[in-house]
């Protein structure tokens, strides 16, 4: 599989590319530079939106509009511009990072410090009414989050553990944690995942230059290299979500990597599962 550039860009930190199903559009973020992308494959048309903090993901609501994680906690943009906060937790030194959305609607937030402190991240369930439940705390870097095609299992990436684990999942709740797949030492950190119809799991490698795909026990039965060293997440998009984009990141590399902090795109790549919107 090869890959192509879908967006050449300069993105300090790109993640969270996330598939529109209304708008027909891809949805990533920079979150180090605090802004929100938006790409119609169709027409080629981009806008980029300055965010009022760093922002961790984006992700479509229930009839229109976009909730976003951003560094203080989690809030709400209207199609207008109309701007408010649904969860505001500001902690020194935190910030947002990955977040998606559940079946049941609700968005599980993650978060993580500046400094990559050692448990100082967590993952929390947002409702559409603002209620937060901790979902898991103790967590050092909060990335990954996806679900099987019935519901029933979360994977979960906190990405120095070099793990992609999973649980079992029942009414928002996660029981039985354990390992689906391991990253060996030199092939990066797992980072991003999406989850297609077949229910494996793919994951972005940051410092791994490529994505690769587990079946759901926990096999690894494809590798997709990446010409930037530094994938962090991937999404399945287009009309039939078949397309798998990547995005990737800049910050941190000292030599010149002309495609690092772009979005690439896998035509053809497998059969994604359409991803809820979220409830409120």
């Amino acid at each position: 599989m090869k890959y192509e550039v879908a967006v050449r860009a300069e993105a300090t930190l790109g993640e969270g590319p996330t598939w529109d199903p209304v708008a027909a559009r891809l949805i990533w973020i920079d979150i180090l530079g605090s802004r929100l992308h938006t790409y119609d494959p169709a027409t080629g048309r981009r806008t980029v939106r300055t965010t009022p903090q760093h922002i961790g993901a984006a992700k479509p609501r229930t009839g229109s509009g976009l909730v976003l994680n951003l560094r203080d906690g989690v809030a709400l943009l209207d199609p207008d511009g109309s701007f408010c906060w649904l969860h505001h937790d500001p902690v020194p030194g935190r910030r947002a990072n990955d977040a998606a959305v559940a079946p049941d609607g609700s968005l599980w937030a993650g978060t993580m410090h500046y400094d990559e402190t050692p448990g100082g991240g967590t993952l929390s369930r947002v409702s559409a009414d603002g209620s937060v439940v901790p979902v898991l705390d103790d967590v050092t870097v909060s990335n990954g989050t996806g679900w099987s095609p019935d519901g029933r299992l979360m994977y979960y990436v906190d990405s120095p553990t070099r793990r992609v684990d999973v649980f079992d999942h029942r009414d928002g709740r996660v029981t039985n944690r354990r390992t689906l797949a391991r990253i060996e030492d030199g092939a990066g950190y797992p980072d991003g995942l999406t989850v297609d119809a077949d229910g494996c799991v793919w994951v972005a490698l940051w410092d791994g230059a490529a994505v690769r795909r587990y079946t759901p026990d926990g096999r690894l039965d494809r590798v997709i290299g990446l010409p930037t060293p530094r994938g962090t997440a991937c999404a399945f998009g287009g009309p039939d979500l078949t397309d798998l984009y990547v995005t990737t990141a800049r910050v941190g590399l000292t030599a010149p990597d002309p495609l690092a902090g772009s979005v690439l795109v896998v035509p053809g790549a497998g059969k994604g599962l359409a991803q809820p919107a979220f409830a409120g």
